[in-house]
């Protein structure tokens, strides 16, 4: 009998020893790591899928800091999306429409790579169940860390934003946005690529001449 009592005391303080020798990292911990690794990324390439209600499309995506990014569509074939740090352009081949608005620093700064800055100061986040990987899907052999993050205002577009985020690399693999009319919107990034040297020429953009055009389609800019 007190050999039992002895294994377990013992038993309970190497538990007790292994708990507190782990760090406990809490949501909004996970979330500023998982902004200090976008943080290292110079350049980023992915396929992009995107669904909401009956909408389905899917692209190439390509970002070079601090601010280029360029969206190439496979889904609807030859629409894309590019941003060279002053100039966004919007192709709708549907349409035969090109849509430029010019953005000046003042006015575009620093946001890209500020995107997940701005997330941990507007949304609290918490984990979906837990700091544990979790299938990505029902029935999925891959495995994310879910984390939820809900507004701190009504300012906020998105009421609750889901990240599903690789736990080796704390790299995004899907983001799920709830807007304020309750749409579901989710993207998602597959066969990601980091720091592999996108030249800036991959940024520059002419669409089809044919194009109608329309400028300052968003605000009319001011210096």
């Amino acid at each position: 009998m007190k050999n039992r009592i002895f294994l377990f005391i013992v038993s309970i303080f190497f538990i007790a020893g292994s708990a507190f020798g782990q760090e406990i990292v809490t949501a909004g911990r996970y979330l500023e790591l998982v902004s200090e690794t976008y943080a290292t990324i110079r350049d980023y390439e992915a396929n992009i899928a995107i669904r909401s209600g009956n909408s389905d499309m899917a692209g190439n995506l390509s970002f070079l800091a601090p601010s280029f990014l360029r969206v190439d569509f496979t889904r609807p074939t030859g629409q894309a999306i590019v941003f060279n740090g002053e100039l966004l352009t919007v192709y709708i081949p549907e349409h035969r429409v090109t849509l430029n608005q010019t953005i000046n620093r003042r006015r575009g700064g620093q946001a890209t790579t500020q995107g997940l800055t701005l997330l941990r100061r507007n949304y609290t986040p918490s984990y979906v169940t837990g700091p544990e990987p979790v299938p990505l899907d029902t029935g999925s052999s891959e495995r994310v860390v879910k984390l939820r993050l809900r507004r701190n205002s009504a300012a906020e577009g998105f009421t609750e934003i889901i990240l599903s985020i690789n736990p080796e690399t704390r790299i995004i693999r899907r983001m799920e946005g709830r807007t304020i009319a309750d749409s579901l919107i989710v993207f998602d990034f597959t066969n990601i690529k980091i720091n592999q040297g996108i030249p800036s020429q991959r940024f520059l953009y002419n669409p089809p001449a044919t194009a109608n055009i329309f400028n300052n389609f968003l605000f009319r800019d001011q210096n």
